[in-house]
């Protein structure tokens, strides 16, 4: 395993090595425009209400998920991490073929005479980044749930609490452990957004810190004032960062026997009506923009060129190698991320950085010493890495951390250490973490693998979200 300081020093250098390049590169910082801090005070205002929206929904869709079981529940859930599986852009698209002007919503409602809506503006961003990251922060407070020991629900039910003293008593916790993580992903993937600002923001009002960034490299030259931007960008994510972690508290649930939850945790009628209308509604809202792209995309597959099919597997073996490396680095900055303070800064970082920026940086660095088109597969795969490490680190901490103050204090009476590969059979302390972080490390993974499908802007490909919940 690579030593967590080694990995914490490549992803620093693969994220601060450009934007020096960039700053050396222009001759210093250049001071932000009015425009600039519009840019900021927009970017803050969009990332806020994005996350607290995608939070809010994810609490009632992930616990209607845990609670019920129904044919079709595992193609529900694979079907709702597939905003994650487009480039954001053509997410985009199907979210304006139903609510864009020309949409099915607004057909409908023109043909009952009545007001249409509009999807523009910087409320459409809005909408969009919920479309996109509502799935990612309903597979982390999904995952929360499944955390809770099944012992102690079991003892619940056996008190006769019910589903009002469960959530009070078992809930409660798990969300205070689990939101704030989650609210800090989708407020940094929001922070960096390009395309859904670009697309849905209606003008310069709804423009965000990079589509700034873009503005200052491709109109201005400006590339003082773009590199001032990125550090602005990293300083935001650092602070938000900070917070996130003083507001975090361990549930404090113990260990458990890794047993199953029971079924039925509302077994009345109206707790069954409100999960199938809070299912439907998630449904509509999230698959109707992917079943519009379906319906326009499958009929034209087979006639595309054979460039497209090499370029899909081109596509494959760099996601497979970007997955490789993302769990390489992730699972030691996991495990160091409780004990040493400079862990879980240095994973979050990749994700506070513009793609923008770490592509033009990489292009300066390789350029007088290589042909920049030489090293693009290379650079694209460990930039992939690095900016999938984020997500693959949070959804590890919640089990690192459980696992460690569960039998941290036995492992060391027993003095024990690492993963504790000598206890073969016998039960012991590590036996838990050997199997337990196998399973942890499936999902950010499975993530990582479709890290490459995303957009790719000046060299550098962003892999914007995760594909799936389970």
């Amino acid at each position: 395993m690579i030593p967590a300081a080694s990995a914490a020093v490549l992803v620093a250098a693969l994220v601060l090595a450009p934007l020096g390049a960039v700053m050396i590169r222009a001759g210093g910082l250049s001071a932000l425009t009015a425009a600039d801090l519009e840019a900021l005070r927009f970017t803050l205002w969009q990332a806020s209400l994005s996350a607290l929206f995608s939070c809010l929904l994810a609490i009632p869709l992930a616990r209607a998920l845990h609670r019920r079981r129904f044919p079709g529940r595992s193609l529900f859930i694979a079907a709702l991490g597939a905003p994650f599986l487009l480039p954001t852009l053509v997410a985009v698209l199907g979210l304006l073929a139903i609510f864009g002007r020309r949409g099915l919503l607004n057909g409908a409602l023109q043909a009952l005479d009545l007001p249409g809506v509009s999807i523009y503006g910087p409320w459409g961003v809005v909408i969009g980044h919920l479309f996109l990251n509502l799935p990612l922060a309903t597979r982390m407070v999904l995952q929360g749930w499944q955390a809770i020991p099944a012992e102690r629900v079991r003892l619940a039910l056996s008190l006769g609490l019910g589903p009002a003293e469960i959530a009070r008593h078992l809930e409660a916790r798990m969300l205070r452990a689990v939101l704030p993580g989650a609210f800090l992903a989708v407020f940094l993937v929001c922070l960096s957004s390009f395309a859904v600002a670009l697309t849905l923001g209606g003008g310069p009002r709804a423009s965000t810190i990079e589509v700034a960034i873009y503005q200052a490299f491709r109109f201005d030259a400006d590339l003082g004032r773009a590199a001032a931007l990125s550090l602005v960008q990293v300083a935001l994510a650092l602070v938000a960062l900070a917070i996130a972690s003083r507001l975090t508290l361990p549930a404090g649930f113990g260990a458990g026997l890794d047993r199953a939850q029971p079924l039925q945790l509302a077994p009345g009628l109206p707790h069954r009506l409100i999960d199938a209308l809070i299912l439907t509604a998630a449904a509509g809202f999230l698959l109707s923009p992917l079943a519009a792209i379906a319906l326009r995309g499958l009929p034209a597959l087979g006639s595309l060129p054979g460039q497209v099919w090499q370029a899909a597997f081109t596509s494959v073996w760099l996601a497979l190698g970007a997955a490789a490396l993302t769990m390489a680095l992730a699972l030691p900055l996991a495990l160091a991320a409780p004990r040493r303070i400079w862990a879980e800064p240095a994973a979050m970082l990749p994700m506070a950085a513009s793609s923008l920026v770490l592509g033009t940086g990489l292009f300066l660095i390789a350029q007088p010493f290589v042909a920049p088109t030489a090293l693009a597969l290379p650079v694209t795969l460990l930039t992939n890495a690095a900016l999938s490490l984020p997500f693959a680190v949070r959804l590890l901490l919640p089990e690192v951390r459980a696992l460690q103050a569960d039998y941290d204090r036995l492992a060391e009476s027993l003095n024990l250490r690492g993963l504790a590969p000598g206890c073969g059979s016998s039960p012991c302390p590590g036996l838990p973490a050997r199997r337990a972080l196998p399973r942890a490390s499936r999902r950010p993974f499975r993530w990582a693998i479709w890290a490459p499908s995303r957009c790719s802007r000046m060299g550098a490909a962003r892999p914007c979200r995760s594909p799936s919940i389970s």
